[in-house]
């Protein structure tokens, strides 16, 4: 609301590319948030996307930044788990571990304490605290029978420290419990499983056997082997940053104000 109509029509078409490809194609998204950020950097939404694009593709310098130039805008504490997480990426968990013991930790929803509490046995992985980072996992969420959408995560996180920690059976037992509550696919909790249940996925239609084929044999007959697997996956038509949606030019643009801390990840 605080930009030009025309000026704030260009930024939203950019942040929602950011939002259609960060998942599958996050260097693209990283590009279109680059875009918003030289149309509009004094507006804390665009500073966050950039934040986020950033640490998608594990620029954390530059996302650590971006967030913290968000933050002083808005004074919210909703990114102070992904600030800590980027610590992390920038190797030094011991400042993660710090964050999380601050005040705004406090301040932050149940989901942003779960949130905290991931990061902080990560940073404690990392430090080699292997055992830390199982007890920090363990409490009234990892034990409540809820499901809620951090659920799925959570419980992995802690089976998968089980299993480094070599307690493998317990590690069973939460990545089945992760699955259970992991309707969304979020995490790989069903392959984890399998592994350790000596369960090997092969390819049905090995180089091989494509290569039997005969070569007079059409590649569009639905009874060919060859056409079934280069079909198996629907292309996403939102997916395709070109065409309308293609990055725009900022010529004449608003100029990066230059608050960042620094360079930016998450």
């Amino acid at each position: 609301m605080s930009l030009p109509k025309t000026l704030a029509e260009d930024v939203a078409r950019n942040l929602v590319m950011v939002a259609r490809l960060i998942d599958e194609d996050p260097e693209q998204a990283y590009a279109y948030s680059r875009i918003a950020l030289r149309l509009a950097s004094r507006v804390a939404a665009v500073r966050e996307a950039a934040g986020f694009a950033a640490y998608a593709t594990q620029r954390y310098s530059e996302a650590l930044a971006e967030f913290r130039a968000s933050r002083r805008m808005t004074g919210a504490v909703e990114l102070w788990p992904v600030m800590a997480d980027c610590e992390r990426g920038l190797g030094r968990p011991e400042r993660a571990m710090a964050m999380a013991g601050e005040p705004e930790v406090q301040k932050l929803d149940k989901a942003g304490q779960v949130e905290m509490r991931l990061v902080a046995a990560g940073a404690r992985r990392d430090m080699g605290q292997l055992d830390a980072a199982i007890v920090t996992l363990q409490s009234p969420e990892l034990a409540s029978h809820a499901v809620h959408s951090w659920t799925p995560r959570l419980r992995y996180a802690y089976a998968d420290a089980l299993l480094e920690a070599g307690r493998e059976d317990e590690a069973r037992e939460w990545f089945g419990k992760a699955l259970e509550a992991d309707k969304d696919g979020s995490t790989d909790a069903s392959d984890r499983l399998a592994e350790l249940d000596g369960v090997e996925f092969v390819d049905a239609l090995g180089e091989d056997d494509d290569e039997d084929l005969p070569d007079d044999v059409p590649d569009d007959v639905p009874d060919n082997p060859r056409h079934a697997a280069d079909t198996g996956v629907e292309a996403d038509a939102e997916g395709d940053a070109g065409g309308d949606d293609a990055p725009q030019a900022d010529a004449g643009r608003e100029g990066a104000d230059g608050d960042a801390d620094g360079p930016a990840k998450a």
